[in-house]
């Protein structure tokens, strides 16, 4: 089993910044991928961003240039920084990981991220 805790989430004003981390403990896997997916009401989960265990990254268009995904691999955690951020940023950010054998993830229990006009 894999256990996944996030903090760093809260409420920010507009152009604000925020840091979230994935704190990943359990079963883990040198080959990996920590995503970081978001879900605002009344609409579907999806991905902001996510890297591999060698550093690839995957952003969304409507975070590129905003928000960087990190990891450290001596501590099993990955990072979303999030600089300028927006209303519509405004979400349950979840974290989400895999291993590379898996055929699903493991999800966290998502934090609130609330970006005031």
């Amino acid at each position: 089993q894999v256990q996944l805790v996030e903090s760093g989430g809260g409420l920010v004003q507009a152009g604000g910044s925020l840091r979230l981390s994935c704190a990943v403990s359990g079963s883990t896997f040198s080959i990996n991928t920590i995503g970081w997916y978001r879900q605002a009401p009344g609409n579907q989960r999806e991905l902001v961003a996510r890297i591999g265990s060698g550093g690839t990254t995957t952003y969304a268009d409507a975070v590129k240039g905003r928000f960087t995904i990190s990891r450290d691999n001596t501590k099993n955690t990955g990072y979303l920084q999030m600089n300028s951020l927006k209303p519509e940023d405004t979400a349950v950010y979840y974290c989400y990981y895999r291993r590379n054998y898996d055929s699903g993830g493991y999800w966290g229990q998502g934090t609130q991220v609330t970006v005031s006009s």
